[in-house]
């Protein structure tokens, strides 16, 4: 496919750019090895449940499974909440082990991290991903804050504020070019994930100054790739997004709102200034990191234009987007950061503009 030249509103604001309105973007999708492997991959969604069920192994062996006999890999976070509250001494210590040893490996990440050059100075991060919509994913985060003051780190640890799922879209309005704002009401925002696609209209304040703080998720679509079968392609899986959004222009129609003519989407990987995405993108459905393939003019071929006007589409990392949600909360410090626990990790770290 011939791609198209790049709309030059987008000039305003490049794909996977590092100089943001509100932020500096000192680092993102830092992918660290050791003897071990791939460091950010101790502390997934992954990783917390190899921990779980290596003790819960353990106690098979010695007698019954305090946590019963749903499959750990089934077992939603939920649940696990749950056992902490309403289950047996022996089950809540099972899962307090758990949370325990991820904090430790979490600590193990965060140090490495602070080690490279993007991340020295960094006085807060915030955690977002699947895993901080518990009360096993907040006692993670409060333990590995513990463990890093103990040892004399003055960093913060805070679970992000919106709704992960939300959280995702957010951000996107960070994105987007501030004069695209004027004269309408509603924005078009995508979070790809490594195990579902979110797609969701982001309604603006109607007062001015805007306050990027006071956008809402207005509607939202879920849809979860890893559960199809057959599993879908990468062309499958961009066109289902592109319908995705079509219902949602549709929506938009139907209760008056003026949508912007701008898609945002937060994606794994690395991303280059023309959208496409150079490494990273290994748990989305298919080959994402191909030279010939390039999410923007896809989305750009599919939904051509947004009301009268020709669609711009903005490319950044997920855990970027996830991280900038938080920006207008960030006014105390300086130098920050995200971690997104998910089916990997997100990262991304941040320097505050000034004026």
């Amino acid at each position: 496919m011939k791609k198209k030249k790049q709309d030059k509103r987008v000039a305003w604001f490049k794909s996977g750019d590092t100089e943001l309105p509100a932020v500096t973007l000192d680092s993102y999708n830092l992918e660290v090895r050791d003897a071990k492997g791939f460091v950010g991959d101790r502390a997934s969604n992954r990783a917390f449940t190899d921990i779980l069920e290596e003790m819960r192994k353990a106690m098979r062996e010695v007698g019954d499974d305090p946590l019963g006999d749903q499959p750990t890999a089934g077992m939603k976070k939920k649940t696990m909440d749950r056992f902490l509250v309403e289950g047996s001494l022996e089950a809540a210590g099972v899962v307090h082990g758990a949370i325990e040893e991820f904090a430790q490996e979490l600590a193990t990440v965060i140090r490495r991290f602070l080690k490279e050059k993007g991340w020295h100075g960094t006085e807060r991060i915030v955690v977002g991903g699947g895993m901080r919509d518990s009360r096993v994913g907040e006692l993670a985060i409060g333990r590995t804050t513990a463990i890093l003051k103990v040892e004399g780190k003055a960093i913060e640890l805070v679970a992000i504020r919106n709704h992960p799922d939300k959280a995702g879209l957010l951000g996107i309005a960070h994105l987007v070019p501030p004069a695209l704002f004027a004269g309408h009401d509603a924005v078009l925002a995508v979070d790809i994930g490594g195990s579902n696609i979110r797609a969701g209209l982001l309604k603006m304040p109607k007062k001015r100054p805007l306050r990027l703080d006071k956008v809402t998720v207005w509607r939202m679509d879920l849809w979860r790739h890893v559960d199809a079968d057959p599993k879908p392609t990468r062309d499958e899986a961009v066109t289902r997004l592109a319908d995705m959004l079509k219902a949602l222009m549709s929506q938009a129609e139907k209760a008056g709102l003026r949508l912007a003519p701008f898609i945002g989407v937060g994606c794994p990987g690395s991303i280059e200034p023309d959208g496409s995405i150079s490494q990273g993108g290994q748990n989305l459905p298919g080959n994402w990191e191909s030279g010939r393939f390039n999410l923007v003019d896809e989305l750009r071929e599919k939904i051509p234009t947004i009301g009268n006007e020709e669609t711009c589409v903005v490319l950044h990392n997920d855990a970027v987007v996830q991280g900038l949600s938080e920006a207008p909360y960030m006014a105390d410090v300086s130098r920050w950061g995200v971690l997104t626990i998910g089916t990997g990790l997100g990262n991304a770290r941040f320097t505050n503009r000034q004026g």
